[in-house]
C-alpha cells in the first residue's frame, strides 16, 4: 500500500481569496488536545459549536462554529476537527499558525496534496473510483460532468465494478475446483453453463466500457482546432459557437496572429475551441509565428475544423481560370488539405466546414458527418456542426446514465475484456486447459481491482492523490 505517514495533518481547505466563510481543516488519530486548545473546551461529536477561537494567549483570534468528527465516522476515518471562520486570508493563516503551534506536541504538520483524500482512502471510507470523483467533482466545467462526478462519488461506478468482480470470482472458485476433477470438466463446465456465463460477463463489462468511455468525454472534452486560410471565418466561427465576441473579427487578412482558446458546452460535453492565424506563406515574422503556433495546434488536435470561404470559389460547374484568384485560393486550399493529411494521424477526423452560406449560393446540400456547410454570421448550420462533433467525439449516451471516469479506467476494462475473452476461448476449445482459464481470470480480476485500488501500484496511488489541491 501507500506509505503513511500516521501523524496528524491540518490545512486551510477552502480556496485563496476573500470569502464570507473559510474552513481550517486537521485529522490525525487523537485531536482532543487541539480541540481544547483552539476552542477552550471539549466539543459534542458532530455538532457545530460557535465559539471563539483562541490564540496562545487565550485571546480570541476569530469567532466561527467548531465541529468535531470523532474516528471512525469521519471523511477520513481519524479524528477530524472542522474550523469555520470568515474567509479572510489573514484570519485562515493565523488559525493555521496557531493550530501548528497548539499541535507541536503531537506531531501535527501541513497536510500534503491530497492526504485527506488519500487516508479515506487508506481507512477504506472510500475506494479509489470514488477518491478520483471527489477531484472530478472539484474540476468538472460542466453540469454533466458535475452530476457524473457525483454518481461515481455515491459508489455508482463501484457498484457495477464490484458486480463484474464478484462473478469473476465465482467463476474462478467454479474453475479451480473443476480442477481437481479433470476426468470430469468437460461435463462440470456444460452444467454450469460457464460459455453462457462468460458471454454475460463480457457483456457487462462492454456495458460499463461504453459508460466509461462517455465518462472519460465528460471529463477530459474534445480539442477542436479551427484552421484554415486568412479571412476564411474562423474567429467568426469561434464567436458564434462560444455565442461571444472572443475573437476580433476583420476583413483584414492575417488579424488573428496567436491562437485563441475558448472552453463551451455542448449537450454538457466540453469542447476546447481553439481559433488559430490564417495558414499562408508570409514575410511579416510576427505572422510566421503565428502559423508556427497554428500548426503546432493542429498538431495537438482532436477535431480539425478546416474552413473554406465558399465566395472565394467558383461557381458550380464552372473552372476557375489559371491564374485567377480563385485558382490560387484552390491551390491553397488543396495544400492545406495536403499538409493536414500528412501531419494528422487517420484517428483524427477533418471536418470540410464551408462558410459563408448567407454571401453565396453554392454546395447548399452538402451537409454530412463531414462537410458542413454553414454561416457563421447568421448561425444557420451551425447546430449541424454541434451535432457532427458530438458524434465523431464518440458522444452517444443520456448524461443521466453517466458515471465519471478516467482514461486509466477505460484502459483497465479493456484488459480485462481481453482476459475474459481469451478464458472463454479456451474453455470453448475441443480440450480446454481449465489451468490457462484460471490464469485468465485471475488476471482479469486484477485488472479489475485497480480501477477501485484493490490491487494498484504504490507508484499510480501516489500520482493520483498527488493532483489533488492541499485541503483534499
Amino acid at each position: 500500500m501507500l506509505p503513511h505517514r500516521p501523524d496528524p495533518i491540518v490545512a486551510i481547505t477552502t480556496a485563496p481569496g476573500r470569502g464570507a466563510v473559510g474552513i481550517v481543516r486537521a485529522s490525525g488519530a487523537d485531536l482532543s488536545s487541539l480541540v481544547a486548545a483552539l476552542c477552550g473546551r471539549a466539543l459534542r461529536p458532530r455538532e457545530a459549536t460557535y465559539l471563539p477561537f483562541l490564540d496562545a494567549q487565550g485571546q480570541a483570534i476569530d469567532q466561527g462554529l467548531a465541529l468535531h468528527f470523532p474516528a471512525p465516522h469521519s471523511f477520513t476515518g481519524e479524528d477530524v476537527l472542522e474550523l469555520q471562520a470568515h474567509g479572510g486570508a489573514v484570519v485562515l493563516q493565523m488559525l493555521l499558525a496557531r493550530c501548528l503551534q497548539a499541535g507541536q506536541s503531537i506531531g501535527l504538520r501541513m497536510a500534503q496534496p491530497g492526504e485527506f483524500t488519500q487516508r479515506a482512502f487508506l481507512n477504506d471510507k472510500m475506494d479509489l473510483a470514488q477518491a478520483e470523483a471527489v477531484a472530478d467533482l472539484i474540476d468538472a466545467s460542466t453540469e454533466a460532468a458535475a452530476r457524473s462526478a457525483l454518481r461515481s462519488l455515491s459508489g455508482d461506478f463501484s457498484a457495477a465494478i464490484h458486480g463484474v468482480r464478484d462473478a469473476l470470482i465465482d467463476m474462478r472458485m467454479l474453475i479451480e475446483a473443476t480442477l481437481d476433477f479433470p476426468e470430469e470438466e468437460i461435463d462440470i463446465l456444460r452444467r454450469a453453463d460457464v460459455q453462457g456465463r462468460l458471454a454475460q460477463l463480457r457483456d457487462a463489462i462492454a456495458a460499463i466500457g461504453r459508460n466509461a468511455r462517455q465518462g472519460v468525454l465528460l471529463r477530459e472534452g474534445i480539442k477542436v482546432v479551427i484552421a484554415g486560410q486568412p479571412n476564411a471565418g474562423k474567429s467568426s466561427l469561434l464567436n458564434a459557437l462560444a455565442g461571444a465576441e472572443l475573437a476580433i473579427v476583420s476583413p483584414i487578412a492575417g488579424t488573428t496572429r496567436d491562437k485563441i482558446q475558448q472552453t463551451i458546452q455542448i449537450e454538457g460535453v466540453p469542447l476546447h475551441v481553439i481559433d488559430t492565424a490564417g495558414l499562408r506563406e508570409s514575410g511579416d515574422e510576427v505572422e510566421q509565428m503565428g502559423v508556427a503556433r497554428a500548426w503546432g495546434a493542429i498538431d495537438t488536435a482532436d477535431v480539425v475544423l478546416f474552413l473554406h470561404d465558399l465566395t472565394r470559389l467558383p461557381a458550380p460547374g464552372t473552372p476557375p481560370v489559371a491564374g485567377s484568384d480563385q485558382a490560387l485560393y484552390l491551390a491553397a486550399d488543396a495544400r492545406i488539405a495536403a499538409d493536414l493529411l500528412a501531419r494528422l494521424s487517420p484517428q483524427v477526423p477533418v471536418i470540410d466546414v464551408w462558410n459563408k452560406t448567407d454571401l453565396s449560393s453554392g454546395m447548399q446540400s452538402a451537409n454530412t458527418d463531414r462537410s458542413v456547410c454553414l454561416s457563421a454570421r447568421t448561425g444557420d448550420g451551425l447546430e449541424h456542426l454541434r451535432q457532427c462533433l458530438l458524434q465523431l467525439a464518440g458522444w452517444n449516451t443520456i448524461p443521466e446514465g453517466v458515471y465519471m471516469a478516467r482514461a486509466r479506467h477505460v484502459q483497465a476494462l479493456h484488459r480485462v475484456d481481453q482476459h475474459v475473452t481469451q478464458a472463454a476461448a479456451e474453455v470453448a476449445a475441443r480440450s480446454p486447459a481449465l489451468d490457462l482459464v484460471a490464469e485468465e481470470l485471475r488476471l482479469a480480476q486484477n485488472a479489475l481491482g485497480e480501477i477501485t485500488g484493490a490491487f494498484g501500484a504504490d507508484d499510480l496511488l501516489g500520482v493520483i492523490f498527488s493532483r489533488f489541491c492541499i485541503g483534499k
